[in-house]
């Protein structure tokens, strides 16, 4: 069943002039139509049709003006375009009696002229913008020597207001020619005065809708008639007016007006108020017709810059030029094939010297470096090995071939899946193999590599070989894991020596500050000296300040709470004493974090808070920071944000305590990871991943 359409419904009424079979109204119409089918609403059109040319009879127009009001007075119209001055007039007149505050979007009319009606604010549109002085300015350029200017229209109402306003416009051509209209004749008497006129004339036709005889004619008939009869050239002030043997000219657009008025219809119905869209001139363009610029022997260079000109006819370079185009190329190109296929001769056969060059240059390169190459024929499956492989593969030997398989064999069972994801990665995505893993030598040996490759491509997009080099790093990964263990050696130093110093201050000077004070509350009780005892309150209160500040430098330094309750109950409390002693806020949140987190991760994620919070307070400005531990599958998270001045994060100058550097290698040797972004102006956040359990140790 189709579904039901939930848009809200509009109404539209378009009074029109004339009715339908009038080109220019179905022009103006289709372009209202082409405007509004953007429409976020379901709209419901109603056409009607003034006929002023039909039935000019005052009376009969009073007929059709009061039908019209009986049947939409009630009809709840959201806007009413009319088109053309009759349905305007019309609307001016009876608008506040029979449709009050509907609002009213004109086009096609004339304003300015004498008998123009007075609009209220619930009119606007687009005003017909003839142009004639433009045009007949454009007349006189392309025919220097005119001496009168025949203006040709009709009778009809819409006749009589283009031709006032036309009068008004060439007024200011009064002087520089004789200017005469031809405006209440029959139409034969009319085209028998068109073909009789003087030499140096050019006509200008308006509209004529009826003739003085009553009889109406369409833009599609007049053009032609008055065209067809005039010994002079016909210029035009509607685009309508083209096409038929008219010139052209400075032409109104009657689709260009339609979209207009449309727009504006579109723009009331979404919501605006009339009075806020201003009232336009409607869309004039230079357009002219090439079959009558060469009837009259007009310049086509002397037209205004961006005319448009229509039906041009091709010269014969314009109708042949690319079969010429065509034949020119074929020939270069073929010319361009012939000398292409000799340099390409030339330079295979340098190619092929220089690649032998570079060949045994690569293999000189590989046996120097205890490297070893390969070239993987992927049709084949077979893999040759080069280089030397006695260092890397325990292979007595400078080149080997098998199977790719026997290298996936020699990879070491815990990198095995590892590579070769990455090898089908690099496959499938076109890029290079970069990777570093152990394999097994003959001799069980574990070496490690690092290997890189590209992978080759045929024609069809299917990988056909890779080739590439893997080059002994064990050494270096050696080093890499002695410097691991002193690293960790020195921060469980660090860490041991923070918890005797931490013991001692707790234990020791702690205790004797408070036999200290202990002696000076007796010692206030034997004093009488009023003076004497407040000095001795002042002592005792510094020394209770001194014993806070070793008790906060001790929790500094190693936590008791974290050692007997856990990570969780460790951090959040130092936020909490953080906050008191450095007056910034500090929210705590945790999530799924079990209470059994290993001693050293533990440790860990604590230092980090601490650091966190420290730079915080040292560098960002903010006064407010988010701590937010959680636990997921088997990796700890812990963040550390705040809304301060942020930093470079590529800047790693060195800074106080543990630095961002002791941060990564506290993760590092745990097998962590460490992030941070920062903005300037917004910010800083730290987050450190780190595996709930200990991993296990990868064998070298």
């Amino acid at each position: 069943m189709a579904a039901v359409s939930t848009k809200e419904v509009r109404r539209i009424l378009i009074l029109n002039e004339v009715n339908a079979t009038y080109p220019g109204i179905s022009i103006i119409n289709q372009g209202i139509q082409a405007a509004l089918n953007d429409s976020p609403f379901h709209l419901d059109f109603y056409s009607e049709y003034m006929d002023t040319s039909l039935f000019p009879d005052p009376a009969v127009q009073q007929e059709f003006r009061d039908s019209y009001i009986r049947k939409y007075q009630n009809r709840k119209l959201d806007v009413i375009i009319t088109v053309g001055p009759s349905p305007l007039k019309f609307m001016q007149e009876v608008h506040q009696r029979a449709f009050p505050g509907v609002p009213i979007v004109f086009c096609l009319p004339t304003l300015g002229v004498p008998g123009t009606p007075i609009l209220d604010s619930d009119f606007t549109g687009v005003e017909n913008d003839l142009a004639p002085a433009e045009t007949v300015g454009i007349a006189l350029r392309l025919l220097p020597g005119t001496k009168n200017v025949v203006v040709v229209g009709g009778v009809a109402p819409f006749d009589r207001e283009e031709l006032a306003a036309a009068k008004e416009e060439l007024k200011a051509y009064e002087g520089r020619v004789d200017i005469s209209y031809l405006t209440d004749l029959a139409m034969p008497d009319l085209l028998e005065r068109l073909r009789h006129m003087p030499s140096n004339t050019v006509v200008l036709l308006t509209s004529v809708g009826a003739d003085a005889a009553g009889t109406g004619f369409k833009s599609n008939e007049l053009g032609p008639l008055v065209a067809g009869a005039a010994n002079a050239p016909v210029f035009g002030l509607f685009d309508v007016y083209l096409n038929h043997g008219e010139v052209g000219g400075y032409l109104s657009s009657l689709s260009g007006q339609g979209k207009v008025a449309g727009g504006m219809a579109l723009r009331i119905l979404r919501g605006e108020n009339p009075r806020e869209i201003p009232k336009v001139k409607g869309v004039n363009t230079y357009m002219f017709d090439w079959r009558a610029l060469k009837r009259w022997g007009l310049k086509e260079s002397a037209l205004p810059p961006g005319s448009i000109v229509l039906n041009r006819q091709p010269t014969v370079w314009e109708s042949y030029k690319w079969y010429f185009i065509s034949g020119i190329s074929v020939i270069l190109l073929e010319s361009l094939l012939i000398g292409g296929l000799v340099w390409q001769r030339t330079r295979l056969r340098k190619a092929e010297a220089g690649l032998a060059i570079t060949n045994e240059r690569l293999r000189l390169a590989v046996d120097a470096g205890r490297s070893a190459g390969w070239d993987w024929d992927i049709k084949s499956d077979r893999n040759r090995w080069f280089g030397d492989l006695e260092t890397v593969f325990g292979i007595p030997l400078d080149s080997h071939s098998g199977p790719w398989d026997e290298f996936r064999r020699k990879v070491h069972p815990e990198d095995r899946e590892r590579v070769l994801k990455e090898v089908a990665d690099a496959r499938e995505n076109r890029k290079p193999f970069v990777a570093e893993f152990r394999v097994i030598r003959i001799d069980r040996i574990v070496r490690w590599i690092s290997a890189r490759g590209k992978f080759y491509y045929g024609r069809y997009g299917d990988a056909e070989r890779m080739l590439g080099m893997a080059v002994d790093i064990t050494d270096r990964k050696q080093v890499e894991e002695d410097l691991a263990s002193l690293s960790g050696r020195l921060i469980s130093a660090q860490e041991e020596e923070r918890k005797r110093i931490a013991r001692e201050i707790h234990d020791d000077y702690s205790q004797h500050l408070a036999l200290l004070a202990m002696g000076l509350e007796n010692l206030d009780e034997e004093i009488e000296d009023p003076s004497a005892n407040e000095r001795l309150h002042q002592i005792w209160n510094g020394i209770g300040e001194v014993g806070a500040d070793l008790h906060y430098l001790s929790h500094r330094l190693h936590s008791s709470t974290l050692d007997t309750l856990g990570l969780v109950a460790g951090a959040k409390a130092f936020c909490t004493e953080f906050a008191e002693q450095q007056g910034i806020r500090v929210d705590f949140a945790d999530e799924n974090v079990p209470r059994d987190v290993p001693a050293d991760r533990a440790l860990c994620l604590f230092r980090i808070v601490q650091e966190g919070l420290r730079n915080i307070k040292r560098h960002s400005g903010a006064d407010r920071a988010e701590v937010r531990l959680e636990c997921s599958g088997e990796k700890l998270h812990l963040s550390v944000a705040d809304r301060g001045r942020g930093f470079d994060v590529n800047d790693r100058s060195p800074r106080p305590g543990i630095g961002i550097h002791s941060m990564e290698e506290r993760l590092r040797l745990l097998g962590g990871q460490l992030s941070i972004t920062s903005q300037a102006m917004d910010g800083t956040k730290i987050d450190a991943w780190l595996p709930l359990r200990v991993p296990g140790k990868r064998a070298v």
